[in-house]
């Protein structure tokens, strides 16, 4: 492939406002969703399984879309366009949905169409960005999008709340369902965003060609008879486990931790209101909704400020040391009395949340060839979804049986295994950049 030609700051924007609309489905995912079931009738042990939706979604949708999308091309529409652009109709379409749920079943029935959706949209975009843009500017693109997930996510949490205090007078203004009407709001504003953000992308952004060597491989794969094509991509899947980088394999020890701690964290931060405040369930989710939208605000701050902090000290010294502030913040948070006082640590974990969201994907994508980039980012998130399934199916015992099914307790828990993800943070070695990466270039000019 020909050398790629750096972009300016607004073509790199353009190219990942789509993310907006992605992040503030799963915003509403992490802050609303478990409320949304608890009002249906969910207990503590419930939320853990009932969440089982995304790690399995996710765990088969963005590897195989990731495979399918590298033998993708089509001179209209791309290669990875088409996936992100059908996936968020598919989201859209169930955020309208969600809120009329009128029984759990039904809700947690399009909880899994709603994330068939969000990850067919999520891994074809994780790709795109590093289709695009030369090594020298990944780390900045990653962290635009990093950036672009802070802002989605603010927007879905600020939502809540706003609505709630514009349009929930008491608690008593609910649907028969029991979920309350200003919630309806936000679900609505989500469909909209989740279709429109994506197409504007889609339009600013023309995808790259691919070589002559590619494109001979995307017709030699064409050619092949149609159940042949059916096995390719989990051939390609399995080949590519089998070739994994060794940065790759102790990155994933690091994420078993990490993201058991931030699904344990989406899950339990509502409940923990009511447990240590004393707040009625539409308190809770206001409160909760306060805290995600401090922490995606400090990730916006903080997104790109740290590409050049990355580049001075090196991407893992960041990311360990992020990691370390998320741990501070689940720590303390439970003893914080006061509803203002308590989205203060919220600003580490934020920090935390900016660096886990751009700077391991800036550090694959330099190690990883360019012609199995998507299937790559799609076991990437396979090492993201592995552990939220083990977290859907082991901590609703823990939490019963061991932690004296206290949502607190359950914040607590989440802490130490931040922490530990620090630790084991420690022993990923770097992976070596060639010269283009020692420094950022973000060229002037148009793109608007």
């Amino acid at each position: 492939m020909s050398k790629k030609p750096s972009l300016s700051f607004w073509q790199i924007f353009n190219m990942n406002v789509g993310f907006l609309g992605i992040q503030f489905s799963f915003g509403l995912q992490q802050t609303a969703v478990n409320p949304i079931f608890s009002f249906l009738g969910a207990h503590h042990e419930d939320l853990p399984l009932l969440n089982l939706a995304g790690p399995v979604t996710g765990l088969i949708i963005q590897p195989i879309i990731g495979a399918i999308s590298d033998k993708t091309w089509s001179p209209r529409w791309g290669r990875r366009k088409p996936f992100f652009l059908i996936g968020a109709i598919i989201g859209s379409l169930c955020l309208f949905a969600f809120p009329f749920s009128p029984a759990l079943w039904f809700a947690v029935g399009l909880l899994w169409i709603l994330d068939v959706g969000n990850n067919m949209a999520m891994e074809p975009y994780r790709a795109f960005v590093g289709d695009k843009l030369p090594n020298k500017q990944l780390s900045f693109g990653y962290q635009m999008q990093s950036l672009f997930v802070g802002a989605g996510i603010v927007l879905a949490n600020a939502s809540i709340f706003l609505f709630q205090d514009w349009f929930g007078t008491t608690e008593s203004v609910e649907a028969a369902s029991g979920i309350p009407k200003w919630l309806y709001y936000s679900f609505f504003v989500g469909a909209l965003l989740s279709v429109s953000t994506i197409l504007w992308s889609v339009i600013k952004t023309p995808e790259i060609p691919p070589s002559d060597a590619e494109f001979d491989e995307i017709k030699r794969h064409n050619a092949l008879p149609f159940v042949e094509r059916i096995k390719t991509p989990f051939l390609e899947i399995v080949q590519a486990i089998k070739d994994m980088p060794k940065f790759m394999w102790k990155l994933s020890a690091v994420y078993l931790f990490q993201w058991y701690a931030l699904f344990v964290y989406w899950q339990f931060i509502s409940p923990m209101f009511e447990e240590s405040m004393g707040f009625n369930k539409s308190q809770a989710l206001s409160q909760a909704a306060k805290m995600n939208t401090t922490y995606n605000v400090s990730t916006i701050v903080f997104a790109l400020a740290l590409v050049p902090l990355a580049l001075k000290f090196g991407g893992k010294k960041v990311y360990v040391f992020s990691l370390f502030l998320t741990g501070i913040a689940m720590l303390s948070i439970p003893y914080i009395q006061d509803p203002l006082l308590v989205i203060l640590p919220m600003i580490l974990f934020g920090i935390g949340w900016a660096a886990m969201m751009g700077i391991p994907y800036s550090m694959v994508s330099k190690i990883v060839p360019q012609e199995r980039r998507g299937v790559y980012m799609g076991i990437l998130n396979m090492m993201i979804v592995i552990p939220m399934g083990i977290q859907t199916l082991t901590f609703g015992s823990i939490v019963k049986n061991l932690l004296d099914n206290s949502a607190v307790n359950a914040i607590l828990f989440g802490g130490v295994f931040f922490v530990i993800a620090g630790v084991l943070a420690f022993r990923l070695k770097e992976p070596k950049s060639n010269e283009e990466n020692k420094a950022i270039v973000v060229s002037g000019g148009g793109g608007h």
